[in-house]
């Protein structure tokens, strides 16, 4: 598991006005912590900060250490609200971690052997990557900071299902959990070789 530790300062100023002056004058994000035995709490970032642990994919999946007016905060992050045109941080969720308690999170789904895959290099097809996160449910020390999908012997027309995966111990798909054993991944042919195919037809 990856470590990522972020610096924030209570934020007692609260409101839309106070948000937007605290990014545009201090470059620091508003947030919030909620969730434990604890009230939810008021924070801010640093922007550079948390811009460059975003840019990490494990950091959406990991048990994150928050420095709070000298305590710490074992979190998670649950949402992160963007400009919609500009792209960067408006506002961020984070939820506290229990330790003996499960938490559920988006992990990152890390897709292996494209390049190999028998599908790809043998038969000409596309492998299409269906979903790029998986919601699991696990203990904080389990949480891990991707689902790897190996696709090496994934053929045409065939598709790789929640219930292929081998997961981390400790766990577990929350759509599998539910019945939704979806898919993950298939190999297609390609458009080139199916376009070729129905013009020869």
């Amino acid at each position: 598991m990856t470590d990522f530790t972020l610096n924030a300062e209570v934020r007692s100023d609260l409101g839309k006005g106070a948000s937007r002056r605290l990014r545009r004058n201090a470059n620091l994000v508003p947030a919030v912590i909620y969730g434990g035995d604890k009230a939810p709490q008021s924070i801010s970032l640093l922007n550079n900060q948390l811009v460059k642990a975003l840019e990490n994919d494990a950091f959406f999946s990991s048990v994150i250490t928050l420095n709070v007016a000298g305590t710490t905060e074992s979190v998670v992050i649950k949402a992160l609200q963007r400009h919609p045109s500009k792209g960067f941080v408006l506002h961020a969720d984070f939820q506290r971690v229990v330790a003996g308690q499960k938490l559920t999170a988006h992990v990152a789904v890390r897709y292996l052997n494209e390049e190999t895959c028998i599908g790809v290099k043998q038969q000409g097809g596309e492998v299409y990557r269906v979903t790029p996160e998986l919601e699991v449910s696990c203990l904080p020390k389990d949480l891990p900071d991707f689902i790897d999908v190996d696709v090496a012997n994934l053929e045409v027309g065939q598709n790789i299902h929640l219930s292929d995966l081998t997961l981390p111990a400790g766990v577990e798909l929350v759509a599998l959990a539910h019945g939704n054993d979806l898919v993950v991944a298939n190999v297609k042919a390609s458009r080139v070789q199916a376009s070729e195919e129905g013009a020869a037809e």
